[in-house]
């Protein structure tokens, strides 16, 4: 028997009073009727039941899911603040919910992050505090926001860009990250707050007596001593060494076709062999759709208007100003300005098959799908042989999955404010509520 639900047992049996049997005895009341509603729902959605009825138990089995969280964490917060754990021998209250629920130890974690962020705590002058993310305790307590969102908004706001900010910032970024919560998955909340809290530590860090920390850029190739073959191993701290290779990789590395059993690794394996044995045979180096892979730099109208004090890569990440202007020097560079929506600017023309400028626009708009941008499609929402135009307003990027739902399901695209939105069928979501995808945080208007 794990050794606190071994101690528990204990002192029950050693000091319970009148109260803690009334209580435990509603505990295992309520804990009966549980067990009953879930026999109920499996009921609903047994062997003879329709699709409908399978879709809204889902939906019922998540709400009573995240109940079950708030409650679980709610009570991980009862028992930090009475010191249970710390008076039972655990150093950590995660590793006493291991020890008494048989938790993995990120599971546990996972439950007292979100205890510690959105339950009220006790200082050490035994004054109550209140929650240290109150705006997202109220999208949890409501169910709007589940346990990983509570977790990533933890998470993206105890970074150091987000320690710098200003207290009146941070909380402004907490409770924009938590309106987000209702919409975004976990994954793709993750993603825009990263570049909020970029966005919103726009001085840095403080400059260092130390200096700069040294730049790593590096590729170790080492051959097997038994066996034919060898190893890579590299770091790029330049962003356009790094986008470089990336962008080379990306270009093979698409599935061959839908019978690819290939991983990803192995097909961005295979991609870099090729486009190095392309390099020495010919000199040319792989191609994306018939074109050459190109480095796409993306600015801020505003960063443009003052002389590009920022740019991104469409894989390396942020540049300096320097090294934006070093890349400009010697490189082929394709520049997307963006308005203050997310919106590409003058890119593309009319054609009926997409050319690669407006594919750009798009790229950088729709920034892929569940899929990088190379592997996807673009879908005209109001289709071509309908009347619909090859512009920007009317272009999507979709994944062959997703494009092929579109076709042959009940979701809808449109757009709204030169932006895509997708519409789910009814039996997904009764309301058919639209979805965006989460745009790049570009000047901070949410």
């Amino acid at each position: 028997m794990p050794l606190l639900e071994h101690m528990f047992v204990y002192d029950r049996g050693m000091d319970r009073s009148p109260v803690d049997t009334a209580q435990e005895r509603r505990v295992e009341v309520a804990r009966v009727h549980l067990v009953e509603a879930v026999a109920q729902l499996a009921a609903v959605s047994g062997p003879g039941a329709g699709a409908d009825a399978v879709a809204a138990m889902l939906g019922a089995a998540e709400e009573a899911r995240r109940g079950l969280d708030r409650l679980m964490v709610e009570g991980v917060a009862d028992l930090q603040r009475r010191g249970t754990f710390a008076e039972r021998g655990y150093r950590s209250s995660a590793g006493a919910l291991s020890d008494l629920l048989r938790w993995e130890r990120f599971e546990a974690r996972r439950r007292v992050v979100a205890a510690d962020s959105v339950c009220p705590t006790i200082s050490l002058d035994g004054a109550e505090r209140p929650a240290r993310l109150p705006a997202t305790a109220g999208v949890f307590a409501s169910g709007d926001a589940g346990l990983r969102h509570v977790e990533v908004i933890a998470r993206v706001l105890d970074t150091g860009p987000a320690r710098r900010l200003s207290p009146e910032t941070w909380a402004g970024a907490e409770a924009r990250l938590a309106a987000k919560a209702a919409i975004y998955t976990p994954t793709e909340l993750h993603t825009w707050g990263t570049q909020l809290i970029e966005i919103l530590d726009q001085d840095g860090p403080e400059p260092s007596d130390d200096g700069p920390r040294p730049q790593v850029d590096e590729l170790r190739i080492s051959r097997f001593g038994n066996r034919p073959g060898g190893k890579l191993s590299g770091r790029f701290d330049d962003a356009a060494m790094f986008d470089a290779i990336a962008a080379t990789i990306d270009a093979g590395a698409a599935p061959r076709d839908a019978d690819d059993e290939r991983t990803i690794p192995q097909r961005q394996a295979d991609a870099l062999a090729k486009a190095c044995g392309q390099v020495l045979s010919r000199g040319r180096p792989a191609t994306t759709g018939g074109r050459r892979p190109q480095l796409v730099v993306t600015v801020r109208l505003e960063d443009l208007e003052r002389r590009c004090r920022a740019a991104t890569l469409e894989f390396g990440g942020t540049l300096t100003p320097e090294a934006l202007r070093h890349l400009a020097c010697d490189a082929t560079v394709v520049p997307v300005v963006l308005d203050s929506t997310g919106v590409p600017l003058d890119v593309g023309r009319r054609h009926r098959i997409v050319p690669n400028g407006l594919r750009r626009a798009v790229t950088t708009r729709d920034g892929g799908c569940d899929r990088p941008p190379s592997w996807c499609e673009v879908h005209h929402v109001h289709e071509w042989q309908h009347g619909g135009e090859t512009v920007l307003g009317n272009l999507v990027m979709l994944c062959a999955v997703h494009h092929r739902l579109v076709h042959h399901s009940r979701w809808e695209v449109r757009m709204v404010g030169g932006l895509p939105e997708f519409v789910p069928p009814s039996w997904i979501d009764r309301g058919r509520t639209p979805r965006r995808r989460p745009p790049p945080v570009l000047m901070c208007t949410g």
